[in-house]
């Protein structure tokens, strides 16, 4: 009997996963969920945009512009290194006093995302979407993810809260596959 409970929870934590983290899309309870957290984003929900100091210009880079008295980061995806900036949330604090810590991840379709420890947060910081670029913390799990793409079409997940950017092209981390045991650091 332990085995089945332990089986069906395996298989329940493996879909929230897939679709917290970036997902295809396809599948209609995806679908019919994406609509009510869409439908919630346009009436009048904070969107990862708003307030934001942003660049439009380069499209191979972030859209979010890193704060100018942030924590600078490495990420350590084997040997490539994706460098980044932390801001000065709540949450991002509380991350930058674990460093260096090391996060599993997965790639998906937009990200990379792995379960984290549960880290403080402001509810006024929580937000639908991204910016291409962001790093971000999603309440819903907790998630700990790094966001490439899909910007145009992210206001429909919930739970975000930006804690920095990374500095380099996005190529240089959507080029990435597979899973990883990220080192995250203070860059010297």
């Amino acid at each position: 009997m332990k085995k089945i409970g332990t089986i069906i929870l395996s298989a329940i934590l493996a879909i929230s996963m897939m679709t917290a983290c970036g997902d295809s899309g396809s599948g209609s309870q995806a679908q019919s969920g994406d609509q009510s957290q869409s439908a919630e984003a346009s009436e009048g929900k904070k969107v990862a945009k708003d307030g934001a100091d942003m660049q439009t210009s380069d499209k191979s880079m972030p859209t979010r512009k890193p704060a100018e008295n942030g924590t600078k980061i490495n990420m350590y995806f084997g040997d490539t290194v994706i460098p980044g900036v932390l801001n000065d949330s709540q949450t991002a604090k509380a991350l930058i006093a674990k460093l260096p810590y090391t996060q599993k991840v997965s790639r998906y379709s937009h990200d990379f995302c792995g379960v984290t420890q549960d880290l403080p947060y402001d509810k006024d910081s929580v937000h639908y979407g991204w910016l291409n670029g962001d790093i971000d913390y999603a309440t819903d799990a907790p998630y700990f993810t790094i966001l490439f793409e899909d910007e145009e079409s992210s206001e429909k997940y919930g739970h975000q809260i930006n804690i920095g950017v990374i500095t380099c092209p996005l190529e240089k981390i959507s080029a990435l596959q597979g899973e990883y045991e990220v080192r995250i650091e203070l860059a010297q």
